[in-house]
């Protein structure tokens, strides 16, 4: 029987929720094994996002960033219109509350466009492909960004999120790479292995 998309979200929701009920420190795991690399290559300006419910936490991330790195840290905010920008953050500014349990940027901040793109997400399989939320804010923000220069899509998970396959649209922006608490999966290296890799612009 064929799962549909809603229902793996479901079960993917209730999976995370797992995850991080079992490791509520994966973030700052995560963060001291994320390679630096990635911002020296790849930054400066980093879209990052607020984490709710049980999406691994990226803060440890964001501070190894700009403090190591000096990376210009930027936040999505859902436009009325429904478009995603990048708007400028630092830690310490406000956010305000926005629908869904979003914290977002005020309407005020810069609008920044980030090179270095970092996701939240339900699920993953080894090709790249994302399982979201449905909305499609990040595929579209993404694609608009590509269209103007370079991104690259770094997923932030736990390891236990990987699944065997997710059904890909034609509209879907694949990840580049996928930071876990175990470790790093360059997943554009393994689509290129496989002579599929999308133009990621990089």
């Amino acid at each position: 029987m064929t799962v549909s998309k809603t229902e793996l979200r479901a079960q993917m929701k209730q999976l995370r929720d797992e995850l991080d009920a079992r490791d509520p420190d994966a973030g700052e795991t995560l963060a001291d094994k994320f390679p630096m690399k990635l911002l020296e290559r790849y930054g400066p300006v980093v879209s990052a996002y607020w984490p709710i419910g049980s999406e691994i936490d990226p803060r440890p991330l964001i501070r190894r960033l700009k403090n190591e790195g000096g990376a210009d840290i930027c936040l999505p905010r859902v436009e009325d219109d429904g478009s995603m920008t990048f708007r400028a953050w630092a830690p310490g500014n406000a956010l305000e509350d926005r629908p869904f349990g979003l914290k977002e940027p005020l309407a005020d901040a810069e609008t920044r466009t980030p090179t270095l793109v970092i996701t939240p997400l339900l699920g993953f399989d080894r090709k790249g492909n994302r399982l979201g939320y449905g909305k499609g804010h990040y595929d579209r923000a993404l694609e608009r960004l590509r269209a103007d220069g370079r991104v690259f899509v770094c997923g932030l998970a736990f390891f236990g999120q990987e699944l065997a396959e997710i059904p890909a649209e034609t509209h879907d922006i694949p990840l580049d790479w996928l930071m876990t608490e175990r470790g790093s999966i360059p997943l554009f290296m393994m689509r290129a292995m496989a002579g599929n890799a999308p133009d990621t612009g990089v």
